[in-house]
């Protein structure tokens, strides 16, 4: 089974990121949710990205770096929206990751991904965040990644989410049966 670092996005960390994790757990994998923020959460965007800035680019940093020290070199790097960053930067530094699960959003490579490595992506068509031309930029810059582009149609941004509009549930639904039958195939 798989061990899963899960990044939260810029709204903190929230009781959905929790439920992401039970069924992963449910399935035998561990889940590690690094709380970057300290407990502070936010409802909307603008107030997370105020509470990022408060706590600065370089703790938020030092905290992910902390939070991975406990867990496995071949750990699945995961990340909601901006979690995907932090997923991106530390995979470029852990050669060992056994795969890269993205929600709501692509990070760009901070290195480019070594030939082979399992990606699966899932974002909302269209992304209120990135223009279609991002993604196509961001497959082609993957190199001999394995990458899985998952899109899904009208949804909102972070559409896992039951507490936020962008909420859309056949989404969801498809996103974490297909994520999990991501963590089987590793």
């Amino acid at each position: 089974m798989a061990h899963v670092v899960l990044f939260h996005s810029i709204l903190g960390l929230r009781p959905v990121e929790g439920e992401i994790a039970a069924v992963f757990e449910a399935d035998g994998h561990t889940v590690t949710l690094p709380d970057l923020y300290n407990g502070k959460s936010a409802d909307d965007y603008d107030a997370g990205f105020a509470i990022k800035r408060e706590i600065s680019d370089e703790e938020i940093s030092a905290r992910a770096t902390a939070a991975l020290e406990s867990v496995p070199d071949d750990a699945v790097l995961s990340g909601v929206s901006f979690g995907t960053m932090m997923a991106s930067r530390f995979a470029a530094q852990r050669p060992q990751t056994a795969g890269l699960l993205f929600f709501a959003g692509v990070a760009p490579w901070f290195a480019q991904p070594r030939a082979g490595l399992p990606v699966s992506a899932h974002v909302a068509r269209p992304d209120p965040f990135d223009d279609e031309d991002y993604f196509s930029d961001w497959l082609k810059t993957s190199g001999d990644a394995d990458v899985a582009l998952h899109r899904y149609e009208g949804a909102g941004h972070y559409f896992l989410d039951p507490s936020l509009d962008d909420y859309n549930e056949a989404a969801a639904k498809l996103c974490l049966d297909r994520s999990r039958d991501f963590l089987k195939s590793l």
